[in-house]
């Protein structure tokens, strides 16, 4: 494509396992939402998405289908992904500015080659005259305030979703990355197995996330409060209310975060010497919603005996990421231009 008088849109994407982002050049973030599809079974009809969807899990009947499009980082429904993001487009009224736009998508290290075509595919067929995909731990390390252009190393760790993606960077690009299938998700799964096993209570993954978030910590917070919490009895079947401390659930976070930290160390363990010592003065960054857990960079720091910091608005690093790396996106489009003009 030549480009012409008119500058094309930039859009980008964060198509994370817990929620879905979109940002657009000059209008910032115009898109939040959970990565979530209702269907009516029937009909195979989309009837919510994001937001609205995610009120459905739990709570939907048999004529009604609630599913993640993406679960673990991994793509499992490439159709519901593409209905998703029609959907989301629709619903933003920019069907005009994604024809001849360019689109960056920031998606989980995990997802294969074969995915990314499909996504570009998707991306395509929306309008996009030029798709660029880039792995999410890159753009969280730019969007979390990590200067990745610099010839140093910086360690960091991604806590999404489905995946925490723990990553070496130098130069401008991943030096090594690792990537395991413990994040936001899987803390929820191991509160609500908690729950289950210490009081025989069943609750649902939205009271597992919620207790999480509420009273999630890794290390002593001031003013630290039980927490009620609402299910169905195992032995009777019957509603029932228990409470629970925070002490009891930092010791269940622990466990899945000591893997993490497990992974860490492997990556330590492969980087190149001069590298290892860069991360010895520069520490490790922390992004994505895990970084959110109170006393994380505590825990890591006093386990690894390395600086560490939780990244500017973690929740946000990946699509704060994709808006820095505009301007290398149009680099690169100069590039392929003189390339042809030649």
């Amino acid at each position: 494509m030549a480009i012409g008088s008119k500058k094309p849109t930039f859009l980008s994407m964060d198509l994370g396992t817990a929620n879905t982002l979109v940002y657009i050049a000059g209008q910032g973030i115009v898109y939040n939402e959970p990565s979530i599809v209702a269907y009516r079974i029937k009909e195979n009809k989309i009837i919510a998405v994001g937001a609205e969807a995610y009120k459905m899990i739990g709570k939907g009947n048999k004529t009604i289908r609630v599913v993640r499009p993406m679960v673990d980082g991994v793509i499992t429904d490439i159709r519901a992904t593409e209905a998703q993001l029609r959907y989301i487009f629709t619903k933003l009224r920019i069907s005009k500015q994604l024809r001849n736009s360019i689109m960056l998508l920031a998606c989980p290290s995990v997802i294969t080659e074969l995915e990314k075509t499909a996504l570009k595919k998707i991306a395509v067929n929306l309008g996009a005259d030029q798709v660029f995909v880039e792995e999410e731990v890159k753009m969280a390390a730019l969007g979390g305030g990590v200067n990745i252009y610099a010839p140093t190393g910086n360690l960091i760790v991604d806590m999404g979703g489905g995946t925490t993606d723990i990553a070496v960077l130098a130069s401008g690009d991943i030096v090594l990355s690792k990537s395991i299938k413990v994040a936001g998700n899987y803390l929820n799964d191991e509160c609500q197995k908690f729950i289950r096993s210490q009081y025989g209570l069943e609750i649902g993954s939205k009271t597992g996330e919620s207790i999480k978030v509420n009273i999630g910590s890794l290390t002593k917070y001031p003013d630290e409060r039980r927490m009620k919490v609402y299910g169905r009895d195992v032995v009777s079947g019957l509603p029932r209310e228990i409470e629970i401390t925070p002490e009891e659930i930092r010791e269940v976070l622990k466990v899945p975060v000591s893997r993490i930290i497990d992974l860490t160390v492997q990556v330590l363990e492969e980087t190149p010497p001069e590298l290892a010592g860069d991360i010895f003065r520069n520490g490790i960054t922390i992004c994505g919603g895990g970084a959110l857990i109170r006393g994380i960079d505590k825990y890591f720091a006093d386990t690894l005996q390395l600086p560490t910091k939780v990244g500017e608005q973690p929740l946000l690093a990946v699509i704060n990421g994709t808006k820095k790396f505009e301007s290398e996106i149009w680099e690169v489009i100069k590039a392929q231009r003189m390339h042809t003009e030649n």
